[in-house]
């Protein structure tokens, strides 16, 4: 094998036991719930021979069966297994009146055996973080850059962040490091000290003239252990300075407490309490520093507000407590949805605004109309299992030479409330005085995660994340089946066993719909089962492909990648 192509594939393996270890973590954190809930059917299935509860075991036991072993919890998986087969009366079809007893006493000491893993796996989750294991705590996804003339030194420490799931970007000279800080966003800068031709002296003067990057945390690496050196760096605003050699896990831990240091301090002063988005003071202290910017580095920049349609029908109909879910779950949208490189803060009551550097309003007006698309798709709140979906409308000004802050704003301001009197759930830019209804979107190609193991489908949403798709999120059968019959939807993820309608029964009534539509998308059935009937039914049905849980993470990938090239 290639030597390149062996290094992807150690680092795909890599990534895929990361992205495991997430899933223990949070399938263990959230085991305390589904045992007590357990528990609780199993009272009310003793007291009450209540059916609809054993349904529901059966449901948590095959759920608990198929998704802990993909996260390396086999003993777990095997426990749920057995605790299954107490309960498979229910689909032979048993009295009732006879099974339940039987079955209770069988799972008594079952359950006592389960609740004694759950206690086993969290002290070895403890053990992990109290220095034990070789894992260690990092703010994983925090984009960092790395300055430093030494490339064996910027490789090594390039490797060994990425491992650390943070997104590293590299540069040899501080020439090299101001453009890149000047185009892009970074969390934390690690720079070494003495570098040619120019010492990293250059750039603590070009980040205290920079409102935007005055804060920004800084580490310097040094050779050097003079004493003078390491006072003048903290004088002149390092956080931190680290002589050379130096031991990599000292390193992380000091960009792990500066990073949770800078976390904390922003989220008390610039964030809004709800949201967690930006608040109004700072979107104001930042577009300013952009505009300062640009006066030094010519480039395109434009602003969208953004108001929840009928917002107040929501407070008055559902009460301030929806409404305010509502403004959390669009903000969660916006933010997750929106470039690394765009500003979004809550300019006050359902408003919403974003800052978007470097681009013109044609290429605001397309990201926002695919966050658009994205909100008719999805609900935004789900409050006592009933969901809440909205619309917006918003208006987006491009800035011009001349123009002021205030009117800046202000005009992107008015684009939006035009948009609202002729209609709302639109998008209007303000062009010299001319607002332009939106363009569509073009297609993007869509991929429906059915699923309702919610730690399972937040697994496969992160490994999948980095395919060109729109990902789609379904908890149920009927919630899986509307987003079929309601969207183009190119690849399905389908779990067998779901809620409300199972995966054999949503692909029988899709396939009947004799839409074309059904018979474009490629189906790829999950389930915990492994007999030979099941895997022709599912067949028979129209999935394509048939994957017995536990299944291998990177093996699905690839299947979803040749579904969505084909």
């Amino acid at each position: 094998m290639d030597p390149n192509e062996t290094e992807r594939f150690k680092a795909k393996q890599d990534r895929g036991q990361r992205l495991i270890r997430q899933g223990r973590e949070r399938f263990v954190q959230e085991m305390s719930s589904q045992l007590s809930e357990i528990n609780r059917l199993l009272e009310k299935a003793g007291s009450t021979g209540d059916f609809d509860s054993c349904k529901a075991l059966h449901r948590m036991f095959h759920t608990m069966k198929g998704s802990a072993p993909v996260f390396g919890l086999n003993r777990v998986g095997q426990l749920a297994e057995d605790l299954l087969h107490k309960w498979e009366w229910i689909e032979c079809g048993a009295d009732a009146a006879t099974a339940i007893p039987e079955a209770l006493t069988q799972s008594k000491a079952l359950m006592g055996q389960l609740v004694m893993e759950y206690e086993v796996c969290k002290k070895e989750l403890a053990l992990d973080y109290s220095g034990i294991s070789k894992e260690r705590p990092t703010m994983a996804g925090s984009r960092l850059l790395i300055i430093d003339d030494e490339e064996a030194l910027r490789s090594y420490l390039y490797r060994r962040l990425e491992l650390d799931e943070y997104a590293v970007t590299e540069a040899a000279t501080v020439e090299a490091a101001k453009q890149l800080l000047h185009d892009q966003h970074f969390d934390l800068v690690i720079l070494d000290l003495m570098m040619h031709p120019h010492s990293g002296y250059d750039l603590f003067e070009f980040l205290k003239e920079d409102p935007t990057l005055k804060w920004l945390p800084l580490i310097v690496l040094s050779g050097r252990q003079d004493l003078e050196d390491k006072m003048q760096c903290l004088y002149l605003g390092a956080d931190d300075y680290v002589t050379k050699p130096f031991q990599y896990e000292e390193l992380a831990a000091r960009i792990y407490s500066l990073l949770t240091r800078s976390k904390t301090y922003e989220q008390m002063a610039f964030r809004d309490p709800l949201t967690g988005v930006y608040n109004r003071r700072y979107m104001d202290h930042q577009i300013q520093s952009e505009l300062q910017r640009i006066q030094r580095y010519p480039s395109p920049i434009s602003v969208a507000f953004i108001d929840i349609d009928y917002f107040k029908r929501i407070n008055d109909t559902y009460g301030h407590a929806v409404g305010d879910q509502v403004l959390q779950g669009l903000a969660n949208l916006l933010n997750h949805q929106s470039r690394v490189t765009d500003l979004i803060a809550r300019y006050g009551g359902e408003e919403f605004v974003i800052l978007m550097p470097g681009t013109t309003e044609e290429e605001a007006e397309k990201l926002l109309a695919k966050l658009r698309e994205i909100v008719h798709q999805q609900p935004v709140a789900k409050v006592n299992q009933q969901s809440y979906h909205v619309t917006f409308s918003a208006g987006i000004s491009q800035w011009r030479d001349a123009l002021s802050a205030e009117d800046w704003l202000r005009t992107a301001d008015e684009a939006m409330y035009r948009a609202k009197k002729n209609g709302r759930d639109q998008i209007i830019i303000s062009k010299q005085g001319v607002e332009q209804p939106e363009t569509p979107a073009p297609h993007q190609r869509t991929l429906l995660i059915a699923d309702d193991d919610e730690i399972l489908r937040n697994i496969l949403v992160t490994n999948l994340s980095h395919l060109p798709v729109r990902i789609l999120e379904a908890s149920d059968g009927e919630q899986a089946l509307h987003l079929l019959q309601n969207n183009a939807i190119d690849v399905c993820i389908l779990d067998g066993v779901m809620p409300k309608l199972d995966g054999f029964a949503l692909l029988q009534k899709y396939k009947e719909s004799s839409d074309e539509r059904s018979v474009q998308t490629k189906v790829i059935m999950l389930s915990a089962r492994r007999k030979e009937d099941d895997v022709v039914r599912g067949l028979l049905l129209g999935a394509e492909e048939y994957m017995a849980k536990p299944f291998s993470i990177v093996e699905l990938e690839i299947r979803v990648t040749r579904m969505l090239q084909g």
